[in-house]
């Protein structure tokens, strides 16, 4: 059996990224989750951190996937590429990380 891969991506917006563009961006992102077979939970929140060492990081998306194939099947898909011609005019710098957690 596989095991469930986690797909984690921070986002920095722009400057002069609108409010409401980046909103659209959080919601449009997390619909995702209802569009795209084999994502099997997807959240996402703002950074709160004090520590200072999001290096401009704001936004933190984690989706699980039921395996890799079911992330690899969704880097391509239609939703998710809709989705970046939206996130790319408002995007700064984008880090992603895919890790199968460990007990």
């Amino acid at each position: 059996m596989s095991a469930n891969l986690r797909h984690v991506v921070l986002f920095a917006f722009r400057d002069d990224a609108p409010e409401d563009r980046i909103r659209a961006i959080e919601a449009a992102f997390a619909a995702l989750k209802d569009q795209i077979p084999g994502i099997i939970d997807l959240e996402w929140g703002t950074n709160e951190s004090p520590e200072g060492l999001d290096q401009g990081f704001t936004h933190c998306f984690v989706v699980t996937f039921q395996d890799a194939a079911a992330r690899d099947a969704y880097l391509p898909h239609p939703a998710h590429v809709a989705f970046g011609a939206i996130l790319e005019p408002c995007l700064d710098r984008v880090l992603v990380l895919d890790y199968v957690a460990r007990n």
